[in-house]
């Protein structure tokens, strides 16, 4: 097998499974351990992997702060936003994560309808400025400045106080094998509260996140009541979504 097979090889093992042993990739395509261990070195200096102790992860996805996120993607984001929206019902309590997809959710609500908006996002709040039927709790805490979301203790006891309809979870992945994943492990730790306090569960992602892994993992595909994705994804690229247990919404 060509060196250039080989690493095609490796990346295919990464998307699919999340990680790639160097053992058992070298028992699978029969070569040696060390021919796999220099592929990977080689790819990973190549800006393709992160190699770690037996083999190699995916490589992360940058954490470009909200500002720069504003700018990426914005029709498909917005599509997203409708067709999230549209799930919401008049007089429902529902909990808007930080994010510039949830942004486009908020957004696409209609002004007229009577609503309890909870977020832990002072620029969600904002959104609602002009919504006279909304009624707007805002959870406190340390704000994280990245995502600009509150996070910590303070935050977590709010939490506890309320029991949501519907959340809106942001991620920065979603994969089949890992699940949900963010950056920071104090974000990924109120999302998990917010998404246990939480009737209903949707997460709504652009392409490029999905078949990604982040650092810190949020929960399991099947912890979803939905997973909203943009129209014309391949379907053959969602049936792994799908075995792991989530209801994919195209």
């Amino acid at each position: 097998m060509l060196s250039s097979q080989r690493r095609t090889h490796i990346l295919e093992t990464l998307r699919t499974e999340g990680q790639a042993l160097a053992g058992a990739l070298a028992r699978e395509l029969n070569v040696s351990e060390d021919t796999i261990r220099r592929d990977m070195n080689e790819m990973a200096a190549a800006g393709l992997l992160k190699r770690v102790h037996g083999g190699a992860l995916p490589v992360a996805p940058d954490l470009p702060d909200l500002t720069v996120r504003r700018s990426v993607a914005n029709a498909e984001k917005a599509a997203l936003g409708a067709r999230a929206a549209a799930l919401v019902s008049p007089g429902q309590m529902v909990f808007l994560d930080g994010g510039t997809t949830t942004a486009e959710i908020a957004r696409h609500l209609p002004r007229d309808m009577p609503l309890i908006v909870a977020t832990h996002s002072p620029t969600i709040a904002a959104e609602f400025e002009h919504h006279a039927k909304v009624e707007v709790i805002l959870i406190g805490g340390r704000l994280y400045k990245h995502s600009m979301v509150s996070v910590g203790a303070r935050a977590m006891a709010a939490i506890d106080a309320i029991r949501p309809d519907i959340f809106f979870l942001g991620v920065t992945a979603a994969h089949p094998r890992h699940g949900l994943s963010t950056g920071d492990f104090e974000e990924a730790a109120i999302k998990r509260h917010i998404l246990d306090a939480s009737a209903k569960t949707y997460v709504a992602v652009t392409e490029e996140k999905l078949d990604a892994v982040s650092p810190c993992r949020i929960a399991p595909l099947d912890a979803l009541t939905g997973l909203i994705v943009p129209a014309g994804i391949a379907a053959e690229r969602l049936a792994a979504y799908r075995e792991a247990g989530a209801a994919v919404m195209e």
